[in-house]
């Protein structure tokens, strides 16, 4: 698996693009990606007077189709929702102990942990500007708390830099702030920014960058108790005959430079949607999903698999068997409306008569694929002998990412960190490999950061989202071009025919996108359904 360390992550393009074209373009990037968006979100729906016996099919009971659902129902209509799986709520899906699924390729992936342990398959965490989100969390009752997504303690790793030894995050932080500050300091000395301030801005200038870099009197960054207060000590202070305090060594700025590990510090952290303060639901994301299937249960037809969508001039017709039992018989059900929520990967495949220009934008729309590892181990290591509560360490080697986890701190016994999340080309090696080598394999690269990996394995699970057969990819990907030329088209009402879902947004990937989505479809199919 050696030649993995050269695949091309998210991130690192992200950090290419600022590199090469600046932060506004890296911005840019991230917003298009679906990294850097806020909610438009003000307040819930109030849809009243739908047409006496009017009727709408949602397809798929994740949040978009729920979102839509319940605040349809409330206005009136006849609603009813098919959906695939044996649950409701999508990709909003935690695997707890006991769970399995078989993904494509026949292979069953199941979930030993230990009873009270999880796993976020999909979504995992949720920025505090996604309002609406947080809307029906509250209103149905989903308890939330913090996720933590910076954590100082946490690493950064670089295969071939700093001898393969991880970085505490706050290190490079401190560093980083330290030596550009010396940077700047000598800028000012000699001249440099004359043209930009006056003699007492530079005195302000020089005395603020003092402080902030922790220079020493001659305005360098270098290894002393005063650089330890900020990135702390080798040998920390104690109590009566203990050791005297002894100062961390700083990281070479050469070495930093050339380890590129600082990208980490604004592609992962600094950016707007990961601002603290992060939020997750107790218990795993799927409680999102579980109170949404519980607020529209008696709507939802769970294990209806569809196989065609036909409409007319006066509604929509969709056949659907069993899931569990493809060859038991076709059920038809018919509706008024029909909105459609079907990942575009699944429904281009489908037989179903909309608009030439419609098909060509549900094909125009390709889906990332991202593989998630959790790996269960016997004692929470990660605190009880480095000090890491919560937060994120990145590397380059193909795992990407090791998240710890921000519940049931200072517990004892088991606890389970994600192993291993990417993209990309990194993501395709990963999906190609086995339920058991996805596991062996993000065991093989974390012991590289933990070396306690081995000694306290217990057991793992794994997510490859191009090999779940409900999605066949992980999100949907809109380019600059792809969007101006295609999602308007996707987005509107063809004849009875609405589709929904985060595709169908300006934050893909994201469970706010998806039910935003699922808000408009519903205002506007209300404002139609009126109209005719």
């Amino acid at each position: 698996m050696k030649d993995m360390l050269q695949s091309p992550t998210r991130r690192q393009l992200l950090s290419m693009i600022g590199k090469t074209a600046g932060a506004t373009a890296m911005y840019q990037a991230m917003t298009t990606l679906g990294f850097a968006s806020e909610s438009t979100f003000k307040e819930e729906l109030n849809l009243t007077g739908a047409p006496p016996g009017a009727s709408i099919i949602i397809l798929g009971a994740g949040l978009a189709g729920l979102t839509a659902a319940y605040e349809l129902r409330k206005a009136g209509y006849k609603v009813k929702v098919l959906e695939y799986q044996n649950r409701g709520g999508g990709r909003s899906w935690t695997l707890n102990s006991g769970d399995k699924y078989t993904e494509l390729g026949g292979e069953q992936v199941t979930c030993d942990f230990e009873e009270g342990n999880y796993f976020n398959g999909g979504p995992w965490r949720l920025p505090s500007h996604h309002y609406a989100v947080f809307h029906y969390c509250k209103k149905f009752g989903v308890k939330l708390e913090p996720f933590i997504q910076t954590n100082n303690r946490a690493y950064l790793h670089r295969t071939n830099h700093f001898n393969g030894v991880p970085q505490r995050l706050g290190d490079v932080r401190s560093d980083v702030q330290g030596y550009v500050s010396e940077l700047l300091a000598k800028s000012v000395n000699v001249g440099g920014l004359d043209r930009s301030v006056n003699t007492e801005d530079k005195e302000k200038l020089l005395e603020g960058l003092k402080g902030w870099g922790v220079l020493d009197k001659d305005y360098r960054y270098v290894t002393s108790h005063a650089t330890s207060k900020v990135r702390g000590y080798s040998v920390y202070p104690g109590g009566g005959l203990m050791p005297n305090p002894q100062p961390s060594d700083v990281l070479p700025m050469s070495e930093l430079l050339q380890s590129g590990v600082w990208s980490d510090l604004y592609t992962n952290f600094d950016v707007y949607v990961h601002h603290p303060t992060m939020f997750q639901p107790v218990g795993g994301m799927g409680k999102i999903g579980d109170a949404f299937t519980r607020e529209c249960n008696d709507m939802i037809t769970l294990n209806a698999k569809v196989t065609k969508i036909h409409q007319d001039e006066s509604g929509v017709t969709v056949d659907y068997v069993d899931s569990n039992n493809p060859n038991g018989g076709t059920k038809t059900e018919r509706a008024d409306w029909c909105i459609c929520t079907i990942p575009l990967t699944v429904l281009t495949q489908m037989d179903i008569n909309v608009s030439k220009p419609m098909k060509e934008a549900m094909s125009a729309v390709p889906y990332d694929t991202s593989f998630k590892v959790g790996l269960e181990f016997k004692r929470r290591f990660w605190e009880e002998d480095e000090w890491i509560y919560g937060g994120v360490t990145y590397t380059d080697m193909p795992n990407v990412q090791i998240a710890y986890p921000s519940e049931n701190m200072f517990t004892t016994g088991s606890g389970v960190l994600l192993g291993g999340y990417g993209y990309g080309p990194t993501s395709y090696k990963f999906n190609a490999l086995t339920p058991q080598q996805r596991i062996d394999a993000a065991l093989a690269y974390g012991k590289h950061i933990h070396p306690q990996y081995p000694k306290e394995f217990r057991t793992g699970t794994s997510v490859v989202w191009h090999r779940i057969p409900w999605t066949l990819g992980c999100y949907g990907i809109w380019s600059e071009s792809s969007r101006e030329k295609y999602y308007d088209t996707l987005c509107q009402i063809d004849n009875r025919i609405v589709l929904a879902g985060e595709h169908c947004s300006n934050i893909p990937a994201w469970q706010e996108g998806a039910i935003l989505s699922g808000l408009d479809t519903a205002n506007r199919l209300h404002k139609r359904a009126k109209a005719v």
